[in-house]
């Protein structure tokens, strides 16, 4: 049996005494309404690319660089267009609540077209708009495409997704935004990022503790109302004091699972019940081997004689060698995942384990599958 197909990271994986409480500040667990970032989104073109680029089949990037071309003075017919060194692109970006004109935001490119890989290229001038359809930002630069794919008679080799890629500071903010925390019928608004009652709760009774009785309220598991008595000038310093009090947040029991690089991520708190697990696997193995008959000893003497190709087919059936029985009393998924991998259960056989004791309803958590 293989050792690792991947990487087990699990948190506290010795020691199961309780964990200590832990308190953030208040701004690490939401926002206040009126303060929040903006989608910028744009198309545009990238050249430069070494013959992986859209193909002739791809109408609107002839269209796109015939537009470009006609801008800067060259007159050029789609039929005279068929570069591969162009690809027409996404162009998105994240617009911070609060940016002058100057500043500089990360972009990422995604093809749209048939091109096969974005590395090695540039992207052109373009602009990057708004929900209102203003345009707030020119991005243009260098792409960084973390990948490859390389092909040649039939032979293709590929790492990650060539055709998505990034350009860190790679936007201009041209319209500046300035976002103001909202203030309704003399209250403020704290939203929080993961809803919970409970967090809810003890964000209210440590600000009205700091500020006075009753000076916040959870309206629901997602929001904080807090009363606001001052006036425009004063709000800044008002906000600042309450983004820095103290809250131990409700902790959620969850299981991150990701299938493709096989990782799982679990807290010391994750716990599961008593169960036994009985993993082992059949493997069936079919080979198929052509052989082409030659009868060379009448060649040339008959016309009509032809070789002939013969199939063999060999069939397998192994039973795994890694066929193991558990028993775990109730214990935490920490544990669970030091014990089988300590047996060599590889990281793909881990993931199916947790699962299928969530399917069992004996797992108490969450499990989330990137």
């Amino acid at each position: 049996m293989r050792h690792f197909l991947s990487v087990v990271v699990a948190l506290c994986l010795v020691a199961p005494w309780p964990a200590l409480a832990q308190q953030v500040p208040l701004k690490n667990l939401g926002r206040f309404a009126g303060w929040r970032e903006n989608a910028l989104v744009g198309y545009g073109l990238v050249t430069g690319l070494s013959g992986s680029g859209d193909t002739r089949r791809s109408v609107v990037t002839r269209q796109a660089l015939r537009n470009v071309l006609s801008r800067l003075g060259t007159s050029v017919s789609e039929d005279d267009i068929s570069s591969r060194n162009v690809a027409v692109v996404m162009v998105t970006a994240v617009l911070p609540p609060s940016a002058n004109v100057g500043d500089r935001i990360d972009v990422i490119v995604s093809s749209i077209g048939d091109a096969r890989s974005l590395a090695g290229g540039t992207l052109i001038m373009t602009p990057l708009l708004g929900p209102d359809q203003r345009p707030y930002a020119l991005a243009q630069g260098p792409l960084l495409a973390g990948g490859y794919r390389f092909e040649s008679e039939l032979n293709q080799q590929q790492r990650n997704y060539p055709t998505s890629a990034v350009l860190p500071g790679g936007a201009t903010i041209e319209t500046s935004v300035q976002s103001a925390v909202s203030v309704t019928d003399g209250e403020l608004s704290f939203l929080l990022a993961n809803p919970s009652f409970s967090t809810a709760q003890r964000i209210a009774e440590r600000i009205s503790g700091r500020l006075g009785a009753g000076t916040a309220l959870a309206r629901n598991a997602d929001e904080v109302r807090i009363r606001y008595a001052g006036g425009a000038s004063e709000l800044t310093a008002f906000v600042a004091n309450l983004e820095n009090v103290l809250v131990e947040p409700d902790s959620a029991r969850r299981v991150v699972i990701n299938e493709r690089t096989g990782t799982v991520v679990a807290g010391s708190e994750v716990m599961i019940s008593s169960v036994a697990i009985a993993q082992g696997d059949i493997k069936v193995t079919v080979t198929a081997e052509n052989y082409a008959s030659q009868p060379s000893f009448i060649s040339g003497f008959a016309s009509d004689v032809r070789s002939l190709v013969v199939t063999n087919t060999k069939l397998e059936v192994s039973q795994g060698e890694g066929d193991r029985t558990f028993r775990f009393p109730n214990t935490s998924v920490a544990d669970l995942v030091q014990a089988l991998t300590a047996a060599r259960v590889d990281t793909r056989r881990i993931i199916s384990i947790l699962q299928a004791i969530k399917a069992a309803g004996a797992l108490h958590a969450d499990i989330i599958v990137q």
